[in-house]
């Protein structure tokens, strides 16, 4: 068997983080050097407080764990996002505090030394604001050349956002962090809200699968409760959550169906187009397709990775 890919994964664990990322322990080809950490969903206490439990959850307790940026890079933060997650991020179910503590190490320099340690292989996958990547980007521009492929869940690339008319929520909570890095990295794939609309579980499946007779399961069913009763009641029978259908994709990139590459630049401007991720469908601007856009994923593919996930002894 060949070597694990090295993945480095940048999060803000409320729900959908923490699906991506027990997909991501599961995975026999991978092997999770990290987590680092930012605040987004919630604060940061609570994303890396999450982030610790579920590395319990999942039997991962060597994986470790690096705190972040507290907010957005310049601006005050906007609303986070706890009346669909919880306070606290996981449904304020009260879990038991969990094992262990994070590095003394800021996320941003532990992504640069990762990034060397494990240069031209580090597959790194972004499932947050991007605030902790930008200032490493900011620290060393060089970043781009050591990291073999970098997957963002982020954006909205036809202006259908899901935190103002236009904008989502990892790129709306921080729209300079998303500049940086969407700018300074010359190619990335990008698994944006809209796709993920388009790929939503149904929630009487969803129901079955938590069902399973494991403790990843239970632990999700109880932490995921609020949230999927939040989406069944706003956006009807089907559930969606965007952070699994990116982490599916980098985990197994051959189940994308469909992919678009095009230039793709990021509104920081303060007006009702903030946020937005401004796709150059038509190549008018002559800039260079920077973007693999995610538009078709394999469902039963992905759906698989769930089950397979949540029901892992």
């Amino acid at each position: 068997m060949s070597e694990k890919i090295p993945l480095l994964i940048d999060t803000d664990p409320g729900v959908d983080d923490a699906l991506a990322l027990l997909m991501a322990f599961n995975s026999d080809a991978h092997e999770v050097v990290g987590l680092t950490i930012a605040a987004g969903n919630v604060g940061l206490a609570h994303t890396v407080r999450n982030a610790l439990k579920l590395r319990e959850v999942a039997g991962c307790g060597h994986v470790p764990v690096f705190a972040g940026c507290g907010g957005p890079l310049v601006h005050a933060p906007r609303e986070d996002a706890a009346h669909v997650h919880g306070r606290d991020g996981f449904g304020d179910v009260g879990y038991p505090d969990p094992s262990g503590r994070a590095e003394a190490e800021h996320a941003a320099l532990a992504i640069l030394r990762l990034s060397h340690e494990h240069a031209g292989r580090l597959l790194l996958v972004a499932l947050g604001p991007l605030t902790n990547l930008a200032l490493a980007l900011r620290l060393d521009p060089t970043l781009p050349q050591r990291v073999a492929r970098l997957v963002v869940m982020g954006g909205a690339v036809t202006a259908h956002g899901n935190i103002t008319p236009v904008a989502e929520f990892n790129v709306g909570f921080d729209p300079e962090a998303a500049h940086v890095v969407l700018s300074g990295f010359p190619k990335y794939d990008l698994a944006d809200w809209e796709a993920t609309l388009a790929h939503g579980f149904h929630h009487r499946e969803v129901e079955k699968w938590l069902a399973a007779p494991s403790p990843r399961a239970a632990f999700y069913d109880a932490i995921s409760r609020q949230t999927r009763l939040w989406s069944e009641d706003r956006r009807g029978q089907y559930w969606h959550s965007a952070d699994s259908l990116a982490m599916a994709w980098a985990l197994e990139p051959d189940g994308a169906v469909e992919m678009a590459e095009r230039p793709l630049a990021v509104e920081t401007g303060f007006g009702l187009a903030r946020g937005l991720t401004a796709v150059d469908w038509n190549r008018q601007t002559g800039a260079a397709d920077n973007a693999r856009i995610l538009l078709r994923y394999d469902q039963a593919r992905f759906e698989a990775r769930v089950q397979a996930a949540l029901a892992a002894a």
